[in-house]
């Protein structure tokens, strides 16, 4: 059986034909142009959809996308001003409406989550914490490859409050690159050029990334207290340089966290990288219709 699997994010559309053993048929990408806001994004959504059919008689669409879903009804609970007008949009609805194909939807973490939790870095282990370290901090607790979602909106681990402010606002890799760049003096730095400046041993850029993995350490050992994750799995693109995040991360986690709770848990790389979304997705479908 062959399904559908988009995954939408904050500045590209990946999907693909996929089928029931994660065996990817077909996958391509596009712009998401989020700026033109939901109804455009449900457009495109729309097109993709008519040109997987072409290739394939779907047996479901699975759906992964930023912001807050309610995954029973399939809809938009919340995205911020990144994706105008896109709270509200009621995904599953839409499609299966325009299609009459079972649909659907989760929030991309929590896709990510599922597919490390139940076939990635993460099978081994009973309990996992996903975390995504991007343009904001995203999280998604995990039990027996299933999702803990608590009244609805657990893991949002990006609005943990710090000494110094929220989580996602001290320690996501978009204010790593925006802190460096303006002392600095510059429009903007990628996050490869600071690592590579990290390892020509470049003071602002050392002192950032420990001011970073200070916060990050900060808010792990606020969660690994909650729940005790058997395992930690870090996502996101700045953890292409998880050889120089993990050990530091790892030594400051050391001191933060006493010793029963630091020896049970693991700090360990994501598995799926960018098709994460979709076999997530896919996962989230199975895990509905089975």
């Amino acid at each position: 059986m062959q399904y559908i699997c988009i995954d939408i994010g904050g500045t590209s559309i990946k999907y693909s034909i996929m089928q029931e053993d994660l065996n990817i048929l077909y996958s391509d990408s596009c712009d998401t142009e989020a700026f033109l806001g939901g109804k455009a994004i449900m457009q495109k959504a729309f097109n993709i959809i008519k040109k997987c059919k072409e290739k394939c008689n779907p047996k479901g669409i699975c759906i992964s996308t930023a912001g807050m879903v309610d995954s029973e009804a399939g809809s938009i609970i919340y995205a911020n001003e990144l994706i105008p007008n896109y709270t509200g949009t009621k995904i599953k609805e839409l499609i299966q409406n325009k299609f009459n194909i079972p649909c659907e939807v989760e929030n991309d973490v929590n896709c990510a989550g599922l597919a490390e939790a139940n076939y990635g870095a993460g099978k081994k282990y009973k309990t996992c914490l996903c975390m995504t370290i991007g343009t904001g901090i995203g999280g998604c607790i995990l039990s027996d490859g299933k999702i803990f979602k608590g009244s609805g909106t657990a893991g949002a681990i990006g609005y943990i409050q710090l000494k110094n402010g929220n989580f996602e606002q001290l320690a996501a890799a978009s204010i790593l690159t925006k802190n460096i760049a303006k002392r600095k003096n510059l429009d903007n730095i990628s996050g490869k050029k600071v690592f590579e400046l990290y390892e020509q041993q470049d003071l602002i850029c050392i002192e950032e990334i420990n001011k970073m993995v200070n916060y990050l350490s900060e808010g792990i050992t606020n969660i690994c207290y909650i729940i005790a994750p058997d395992v930690i799995i870090l996502g996101g693109g700045i953890m292409n340089r998880f050889d120089i995040i993990q050990p530091l991360l790892d030594s400051r986690l050391k001191s933060l966290l006493i010793k029963d709770i630091y020896d049970k848990t693991h700090l360990i790389g994501a598995e799926f990288k960018n098709n994460a979304g979709m076999i997530g997705a896919l996962v989230h479908f199975l895990q509905k219709n089975s």
